[in-house]
C-alpha cells in the first residue's frame, strides 16, 4: 500500500463491507491507506487487505482526517451522521445505505448506467439498492432504443 488513495471503509466486518474490500483487492485498487471502522462490537478485530491485518477502529468525527474516499456500508444512520463530516473533511463519500438516495443534490450512480452523474457530486454520490441496480442493467439498452418511460 505505497500509492493511490486513502480509503476509510465503514461497516468493515459487515458482508457489504468485507465485499468491498475484496472488490478493492481483486481489482488492484491504487490504495495509499486504509482505514477499517466497525461498530464498538469490533473494534480491536482485524480485517485482511491485501496481504495486510487492518485493525477495526470505532467511528467517530476526528476518522476522516487524511481520507480521500470513504466508502459506507454501516446503515442510513450511520451515513446520515457521518458523511457530512467525512465530505467536511475533504473525502469523497459512496453511501451503499438508503440514507442520500431521494435527495435531490446527491447523485444515485450506476456506474454501467449514468457514471456522468458522478461528476455532479457536492461530496457524496449515492448508490441504489442492489435489485435496483441488476434491474436497470437490462433496462438501459431497451430505454436507449425505444425511449421506456
Amino acid at each position: 500500500m505505497a500509492n493511490g488513495q486513502r480509503i476509510a471503509v465503514i461497516g468493515a466486518t459487515g458482508a457489504v463491507g468485507q465485499t468491498t474490500l475484496k472488490i478493492l483487492e481483486q481489482r488492484k485498487f491504487p490504495v495509499r491507506e486504509l482505514r477499517a471502522y466497525a461498530s464498538a462490537r469490533s473494534a480491536g478485530k482485524t480485517v485482511t487487505f491485501a496481504g495486510e491485518s487492518i485493525p477495526v477502529q470505532t467511528l467517530d468525527a476526528n476518522s476522516f482526517k487524511g481520507i480521500d474516499l470513504v466508502l459506507f456500508s454501516a446503515g442510513t444512520e450511520q451515513s446520515r451522521e457521518f458523511a457530512p463530516l467525512a465530505v467536511k473533511a475533504g473525502a469523497v463519500v459512496i453511501d451503499k445505505s438508503n440514507a442520500w438516495r431521494m435527495d435531490p443534490d446527491v447523485p444515485l450512480v450506476v456506474p454501467e448506467i449514468n457514471p456522468a452523474a458522478a461528476r455532479r457530486h457536492k461530496g457524496i454520490v449515492a448508490c441504489p439498492n442492489c435489485t435496483t441496480i441488476v434491474t436497470v442493467m437490462p433496462l438501459k439498452p431497451l430505454h436507449d432504443l425505444g425511449r421506456l418511460k
